[in-house]
């Protein structure tokens, strides 16, 4: 039997009044793969991400997490959008981490980690503290759980991030350009605790620049231009000899 894929999209398109954002994508990210999504901007990769947990609607196309449709279900042969309550809780399951980190200024970080654990997933308190501090831990900053997030840094705060959509326990993971917001000698900091996650076996779908970590930790790397993919497969061939004239420019720009 062959296990459903993380995520399956199949002419996936996305409007934006009037403008095609996404024309029509078909991606496919196995369980336990790390997917990245390359190219330049406004080529629709952060769309495409924010359609996979339902932030954006996509207009046309199929897109399933785990089997499911993304924001609807079938009945009778008909869609029928889900209500806000069985999004959210679908939306609980996949973990989220964004290029402005979008932390809870008025919250410590162990605040931050713990918050989504009580009022989403109803655990205790004291599970919650405990499930916090250990992913503190993993990320290096279990020193930092008293502070506030205008007390760390980009890289801390980034990590704080990551170690917050753990606590919710996701099946996957995206990354909207992680590192792009931070200072170049704080990148490698949060690479390195994406790479420890990619190799515990976390399914990641990741939008990013750094053609290193594309090639060192990705299964697939995906090149989205002008809402399409353009090119897809194995990172180390995909980027080391590109076969579309378009990759060959985009590349010869970012490394």
């Amino acid at each position: 039997m062959t296990s459903v894929p993380m995520v399956s999209a199949s002419g996936v398109c996305k409007s934006y009044a009037g403008i095609e954002v996404l024309r029509g994508v078909d991606l496919t990210v196995n369980r336990g793969e790390v997917t990245c999504l390359i190219g330049p901007s406004g080529s629709g990769k952060s769309t495409f991400l924010r359609c996979i947990n339902h932030l954006e609607k996509h207009d046309a196309g199929e897109l399933r997490v785990d089997g499911d449709l993304v924001g609807y279900e079938a009945r009778n042969g008909k869609l029928y959008e889900l209500n806000d309550k069985r999004i959210c809780q679908k939306r609980s399951e996949i973990g989220m981490v964004f290029q402005r980190f979008n932390l809870f200024q008025h919250l410590t970080v162990l605040e931050n980690l713990t918050i989504g654990q009580i009022k989403v997933r109803g655990q205790s308190t004291d599970r919650a503290k405990a499930k916090a501090r250990e992913l503190l831990d993993r990320v290096g900053l279990d020193n930092k759980e008293k502070h506030y997030p205008s007390q760390l840094s980009g890289g801390q705060q980034q990590r704080v991030a990551i170690a917050r959509a753990l606590a919710m326990e996701p099946k996957l993971m995206l990354f909207d350009e992680p590192t792009s917001a931070l200072d170049p000698e704080l990148v490698g900091e949060v690479l390195d605790v994406m790479k420890d996650l990619a190799q515990s076996g976390m399914t990641m779908v990741v939008v990013t620049h750094e053609m290193g970590f594309a090639r060192e930790v990705a299964d697939t790397v995906y090149f989205l231009d002008g809402g399409v993919i353009e090119e897809s497969g194995n990172p180390r061939e995909v980027l080391s000899a590109p076969s579309s004239e378009r990759l060959k420019s985009f590349l010869s720009k970012v490394l």
